[in-house]
């Protein structure tokens, strides 16, 4: 038993023994090899170091290089900016001499000029002078010659002249008084019967309707509902509509219908027109009222053209150009007085054609005449002038006959008339303007008119009062008789109606018609 606890115990001990002896070597081991892998660490971390060391000394390098060529670029630039601003910089001085040397070439040239304006001065100065005492060498001859003849005369300067003035101007007020009515009454006996056949005549051969003149054209809805509809979602579909036609939309209270207003007669016949095909189509919007509106001035310029060859196959007259044709087409939406344009340019023409031939005169020359005489109304809306200037320059920029511009300008009466179609034309349009039912006028013009003739009447000296009658187509006249007498009567009536012509727009003509009424009263006693 003990050997055996002693093998046992010997067997332990050398067991114990072998696991420190292979404790120890296990170590020893780990140890080297930790010492090994330390080492290996070193050596990559040096290695790690050193390539690091080289890429920041190249990458170094590579920056001093790139600092390097933008220096050298810089320096470049700034070379090449200072001679562009040297080559600058002596053209402008270059410059600068070449104006000093034509400042100092205008210089000496002012300085001549101004020798010479102060030599030609000195001259005129001396010549006033000279006039100035010839003058008053005059006006003492005259003072003594004046003195002598109130010697020899008995009268003052002022006296004699004042006689001679009132001498003068009574006779040449009678012999004008006579005058005047001696050609009046043979005018009227040579002219009157025959200017009556032949006015008659013609106004019984042409005869042609008349619109009213309005500057509002009414729509017609089929109900009230539709008027939210044109107006828009915040108003945007009525302001779209104004802005492409240029008129006016007036929707209030009327029942169904909308008030199209505006000055411009085209515009509203293309707002009219493009507004009725946008509530028979039912789509109202921006896009939809941009493309009516397109489509209405296309139709409307057909119609205009359309309406400007009928007119010229109506009077049957040809090679007139083709914008003067599409002129006359405006005029049927132009008014005038509530006569059509279109219509009383036609009528004119036909009334200027039959007397042109009861006169023996070029008859399509004055048809054709009148038929222009009004072109110029056709742009007034849009040119500022006259109708009358606009029709000669347009008529003038177009070739038209000679005849026919100054007919055009003397219709009216501006100029003197160098022809007999002038004349016609005058007369045609005179007599178109003038018949019943041809022209009206709104009340209160008309009212207006009145008031102004009878104010006119009135200004004149001697007139006691007078009164406008046959509505305003005769102002009668009531004169002082002891103020004037019966030659002042006729001048008078003359310059009462010369004046109505230059102050008064009136269609037809007027009457001046005065009263001269002297009473004489005494009592039986």
């Amino acid at each position: 038993m003990t050997e055996v606890l002693k093998i046992v115990i010997a067997v332990f001990i050398s067991v114990i023994a072998a696991g420190a002896i292979s404790w120890a070597l296990a170590v020893q081991y780990c140890k080297k090899v930790a010492r090994n892998k330390i080492g290996n660490a070193e050596e990559k971390a040096r290695q790690i170091i050193d390539d690091a060391l080289k890429d920041v000394e190249a990458e170094r390098s590579k920056l001093e290089e790139d600092r390097r060529k933008s220096l050298l670029d810089m320096k470049e630039e700034s070379i090449k900016a200072k001679k562009e601003l040297d080559d600058e910089i002596r053209e402008r001085r270059n410059e600068v001499q070449r104006q000093e040397h034509r400042i100092v070439a205008k210089e000496e040239a002012l300085d001549k000029k101004t020798d010479m304006l102060e030599r030609k001065e000195q001259s005129y100065n001396s010549k006033i002078d000279d006039l100035n005492r010839k003058k008053a060498e005059l006006s003492d001859t005259l003072d003594k010659q004046l003195q002598e003849l109130e010697r020899i005369s008995g009268l003052t300067s002022s006296q004699a002249k004042e006689y001679l003035l009132k001498t003068v101007e009574d006779d040449v007020k009678h012999d004008m008084a006579l005058m005047v009515k001696d050609m009046e009454s043979r005018a009227k006996e040579e002219a009157g019967k025959k200017a009556k056949e032949y006015v008659v005549n013609a106004i019984q051969r042409c005869a042609a309707d008349h619109v009213s003149e309005t500057t509002i054209s009414v729509v017609q809805l089929p109900n009230d509902e539709m008027k939210g509809r044109i107006i828009g979602r915040e108003g945007r579909n009525i302001r779209t509509l104004e802005t492409m036609t240029g008129v006016e939309l007036i929707i209030d209270d009327t029942p169904e219908a909308v008030v199209l207003s505006g000055f411009d007669p085209v515009r509203r016949e293309i707002a009219r027109i493009a507004l009725e095909k946008l509530i028979v189509d039912g789509r109202i919007h921006p896009a939809r009222i941009e493309e009516m509106v397109e489509k209405a001035q296309k139709e409307v310029e057909a119609t205009i053209r359309e309406e400007g060859e009928n007119a010229v196959l109506e009077v049957g007259i040809h090679s007139i150009h083709p914008e003067l044709v599409r002129l006359l087409g405006k005029l049927k939406f132009r008014t005038s007085y509530g006569q059509n344009g279109l219509k009383h340019s036609l009528e004119v023409a036909h009334l200027s054609g039959l007397l042109a031939g009861e006169l023996g005169v070029d008859v399509r020359l004055a048809k054709r005449a009148g038929l222009l005489h009004d072109i110029g109304k056709a742009v007034d809306h849009e040119q500022e002038g006259s109708h009358i200037q606009l029709g000669v320059d347009l008529c003038r920029k177009y070739k038209e006959n000679a005849i026919v511009i100054n007919a055009v300008e003397a219709h009216h009466g501006d100029v003197e008339p160098t022809s007999l179609i002038a004349c016609i034309v005058q007369a045609a349009d005179a007599i178109s303007a003038a018949r019943p039912g041809a022209r009206r006028e709104t009340l209160e013009t008309y009212t207006n008119r009145l008031k102004q003739l009878e104010e006119i009447s009135n200004s004149f000296k001697g007139v006691e009062k007078s009164y406008a009658i046959q509505a305003g187509r005769e102002i009668r006249v009531m004169v002082i008789p002891e103020h004037v007498s019966d030659d002042d009567m006729v001048l008078l009536a003359r310059d009462i109606s010369k004046q109505i012509e230059s102050e008064l727009e009136y269609p037809g003509q007027i009457k001046v018609n005065l009263i001269r009424e002297s009473r004489a009263t005494d009592y039986a006693k």
